[in-house]
């Protein structure tokens, strides 16, 4: 039974209870007929409230007949009290579990449509899917072939010979009527195309430019070079469609089944609404406290419930119904043994002679049964003969990835931590020693020039010493420019000289702070030119880890929450639900006991709708229940709107919110913007 069905029917089970059940003890004369049909009664009353499977119906149906056939031969005097409830509580439970298995059949059977339609929708969206079907089943119309040509020459009494295979005799044998009219072959190998006509249209040559003779040999060639080439397309695309036309047949195939399907499919939900929309006559009838008006209404349920899952276009007459008990118990008899398995089986034949069901599991797996041996095979003697090279080839790709493992992982990593441990303290291009050795030299130098030439005494000596850690030359400067007066004779003296080479050396410190200084930004971006070194090997052995990742479990439909298949088949019926309440679409089918059972208004859902929506929330609550954490807040919410979908009671307004919510809520967390992609 369905996850929705059970809570719905377990809310009806409250109220077909009695309001005291009986037991049995005290002075009871077990020999009376009266106390016998009473423990019977209890006896099929506990069997109904421990088991309300379809077999369990029947043997208490059953049970209930012969009980009132035995009290019909008996002459028995009136039921009292207690009879009286246990029999009409019996009633109730075998009404309410009628109509939990009507429900049940309906909703399996618009699932499996659902399913199969799903199937051959994604088949015939693809040309090469098609194409793989069409050998997949290639089988199986040669099968038909073969049977049509045999049961045709039995009936012409021509015998069997492989001449009768050739082209001109199968054309004798099986004649065409027209020329984009199918024959009798290729209806046995497309045997959806009895249904209808061809869906392809061969591509038409169309009329060649007239030559202009008249005017010009030259605009002569041209229109004539034009002719041909148009002419060539032309017969190109129609030599192309003609070898696809298998193919495109096989997709005409898979569009008509999924037709087909859907009608079936919309059928099943349409009465499945209906049934939905019966729920509150049959709670009205089980909350009726006087005996009478209780078997009434059950009689008319039961009137209406049969008048659904016969299909009948009108709605029941209830004036005239027996409102007995025993009427009651043969309706229930009816609707439990001959309507619903004849509904059952009606359905069965129907999906088997139209082939609507998708092949059998060996007819879908034969071609790799056949073909995947021998291809292996193949593949493992080529690989034995070149091993080689195959041996030295596995070597370089393991030789390869240890190299990449080491020296562009783990050598740049050992870096970074050396990096952090050693701190700031190393120059990168200059050191400290290096450039304090060479500020020294250039105080000396200057000391020197200026305790020579200008004759300082020890404290101007030492405001100097200040001056040239600050990087000032002013007294330098000024002996240069004294010198630069008189060139040569400065030269000769050697002052100028001097002060060239106190300049050079003031330059080579300058150069070395500067250094320090792109040392010092180096130095504190090491860390950052560490990672930057890493960086790229580090993404390739993320996706590659990724990538192994999903192939391990989410590559057949695992992985967080069902993997993308299955949160993309959610996204789709959600999409669905919100169209459903949109759109609204109308019944083609027109039953009237659907108007009968509740009146439409523009705020209310539809039969159609509702069961074409029943069956989408179904598939959303089965993918909570079997793929979200169990006891966690996601399952229990998403139940919650599934639930609120569910209810019959809220019209199309609410529900919009519902999905809504649901858009808001989920979203985001099951990836419905990412797998939709």
């Amino acid at each position: 039974m369905s996850t929705f069905i059970a809570p719905l029917v377990a809310d009806l089970s409250q109220k077909a209870l009695p309001p005291t059940i009986p037991t049995s003890g005290g002075e009871v004369h077990l020999e009376s007929a009266y106390t016998r049909t009473k423990e019977n009664l209890r006896s099929l009353f506990v069997k109904l409230d421990q088991s309300a499977s379809p077999e369990s119906l029947k043997e208490c149906i059953d049970a209930l007949q012969t009980l009132e056939h035995h009290e019909q031969l008996l002459s028995a005097q009136a039921a009292d009290g207690e009879e009286q409830t246990l029999r009409r509580a019996i009633l109730a439970r075998l009404a309410l579990g009628l109509y939990a298995q009507a429900l049940t059949t309906y909703l399996d059977e618009a699932s499996e449509a659902e399913s199969e339609l799903e199937w051959w929708s994604e088949l015939g969206r693809s040309r090469r899917y098609a194409a793989y079907y069409l050998l997949q089943t290639l089988p199986l119309r040669v099968a038909n072939l073969s049977r049509l040509v045999l049961s045709t020459l039995r009936s012409h009494n021509i015998p069997f010979h492989l001449s009768v295979l050739k082209p001109s005799s199968l054309r004798q044998l099986f004649p065409s009527s027209g020329t984009l009219r199918p024959n009798a072959l290729t209806l046995a190998f497309f045997p959806h195309l009895h249904h209808q006509p061809y869906s392809i249209a061969l591509t038409t040559v169309s009329r060649p430019h007239s030559l202009a003779l008249t005017t010009s040999p030259s605009k002569a060639v041209s229109s004539a070079y034009n002719a041909f080439l148009q002419t060539l397309s032309c017969v190109a695309r129609a030599g192309a469609t003609v070898a696809t036309l298998p193919v495109e047949l096989a997709r005409g195939e898979c569009g008509f089944k999924r037709k087909e399907l859907e009608r079936i499919r919309d059928e099943r939900a349409e009465v499945l609404g209906v049934l939905v929309e019966l729920r509150d006559r049959l709670s009205s009838a089980l909350v009726d406290e006087n005996n009478d008006g209780a078997l009434a209404g059950i009689s008319e349920f039961t009137a209406f419930l049969q008048s659904i899952v016969d299909g009948e276009d009108a709605a029941p007459h209830i004036v005239g119904v027996d409102v007995s008990a025993s009427g009651v118990v043969e309706s229930l008899s009816v609707l439990a043994n001959v309507t619903l398995p004849s509904h059952i089986s009606l359905h069965s034949a129907e999906l088997k002679s139209g082939q609507l069901r998708r092949p059998s599991r060996l007819t879908l797996l034969w071609p790799r049964l056949v073909f995947l041996p021998p291809l292996a095979l193949y593949a493992i003697r080529t690989a034995y003969a070149s091993r080689a090279s195959l041996e030295d080839l596995a070597r370089d790709a393991v030789d390869t990835a240890r190299s990449f493992w080491e020296s562009w992982i783990l050598e740049p990593l050992r870096g970074i931590v050396k990096t952090v441990r050693a701190g700031h303290d190393d120059g990168v291009i200059v050191t400290k020693e290096s450039v304090r050795a060479d500020l020294d030299s250039l105080e000396r130098m200057t000391l020197a020039l200026a305790r020579e030439k200008l004759h300082y005494a020890q404290p101007e000596l030492a405001a100097l010493s200040q001056q040239v850690q600050m990087g000032d030359l002013t007294a330098v400067m000024q002996i240069y420019e004294e010198d630069i007066k008189s060139p040569l004779r400065s030269a000769v003296q050697g002052t100028l000289l001097r002060s060239l080479f106190i300049q050079v050396q003031k330059a080579k410190v300058d150069i070395n702070q500067a250094l320090s200084g792109i040392d010092k930004l180096l130095k504190s971006q090491e860390l950052t030119f560490a990672f930057v070194g890493v960086a790229p090997a580090l993404a390739i052995v993320y996706a590659f880890a990724g990538y192994l990742r999903n192939l391990w479990s989410g590559g057949k439909g695992r992985g967080r929450y069902g993997g993308k298949a299955k949160r993309g088949s959610v996204w789709v019926t959600v999409r669905r639900i919100e169209r459903l309440l949109i759109a609204h679409p109308e019944s083609h089918h027109h039953r009237v006991h659907s108007k009968a059972v509740s009146k439409s208004s523009p705020s209310t859902v539809s039969p159609l709708t509702s069961g074409l929506l029943l069956l989408s929330v179904t598939h959303l609550r089965k993918y909570a229940e079997t793929t979200l954490p169990a006891n966690s807040r996601l399952r229990e919410g998403f139940l919650d709107d599934v639930a609120d979908l569910e209810d019959p009671t809220l019209g199309r307004a609410e529900k919009l919110r519902v999905v809504d919510r649901m858009w808001r809520s989920w979203g985001e967390v099951l990836g419905w913007n990412r797998v939709a992609a």
